[in-house]
């Protein structure tokens, strides 16, 4: 069976004058392994994502797998919600969040310790999650970043980012440009990235589409509602 996806939760990257709204892309994978998330997204996003699975019949005990790109709250708060299933997480950013860049305020209290109570895998190199679903390392944003790669029939090369590409800047510009490792390692995964996929989910963007003359673009608008009550 080839994977199939889509975005269950379309996150953006838009942000107040002090802060951010912190809604990340969660991407819904069909694969030989059964339903995989990527990612939970945080709380802002709690009520979403419990909708767009009702709104596929389909129940949290029914995602068998949750892999976590990182360990940032935008990306990991709503874990809670998928204890049942087996949860994949890279080694470096297990060992990452028990001591964190001074600078990075982003990993969430207690997430270790909720984790532990998981049925746990900790991934390290390269290799495959499903059929025709790989893993690889993506530092940069993080040290322990980590994508997927999917070799769908319809879409060619897919790569679920995460923040190792978190919006159309960095992959323009080729350049990461928030990084708890380094610039430089970000960057190199970025490269990466733009050389083997036809299509990126970034982590708080539309997805990328590469064109003819090899950069990418994007074709879906991204739209917030906000309603006063």
């Amino acid at each position: 069976m080839r994977p199939t996806y889509e975005l269950l939760v379309r996150g953006n990257n838009l942000r107040l004058k002090n802060d951010f709204l912190g809604m990340s892309n969660v991407t819904l994978i069909g694969s030989s392994a059964g339903w995989i998330l990527f990612d939970t997204g945080g709380y802002i996003s709690r009520l979403g994502l419990l909708k767009a699975l009702h709104e596929k019949g389909l129940k949290t005990s029914d995602i068998r797998h949750v892999f976590l790109s990182h360990l940032h709250f935008d990306h990991s708060h709503n874990i809670d919600l998928f204890l049942h299933a087996k949860i994949f997480v890279s080694k470096v950013e297990w060992e990452y969040a028990e001591a964190p860049h001074p600078d990075d305020v982003l990993i969430p209290w207690g997430i270790r310790d909720l984790l532990s109570k998981a049925d746990l895998v900790l991934l390290e190199d390269e290799g495959e999650l499903a059929d025709g679903i790989f893993y690889f390392p993506a530092p940069g944003h993080t040290p322990g970043c980590y994508a997927l790669r999917l070799e769908t029939d319809q879409r060619g090369t897919v790569i679920i980012a995460g923040d190792a590409i978190k919006y159309a800047k960095e992959a323009i510009l080729r350049t990461c440009d928030m990084a708890f490792d380094t610039i430089e390692v970000g960057t190199r995964s970025i490269e990466r990235i733009l050389t083997e996929a036809d299509r990126i989910v970034p982590g708080h963007f539309p997805e990328l589409i590469k064109q003819p003359n090899g950069q990418f673009s994007w074709e879906d608008s991204a739209p917030f509602e906000l309603l006063v009550r």
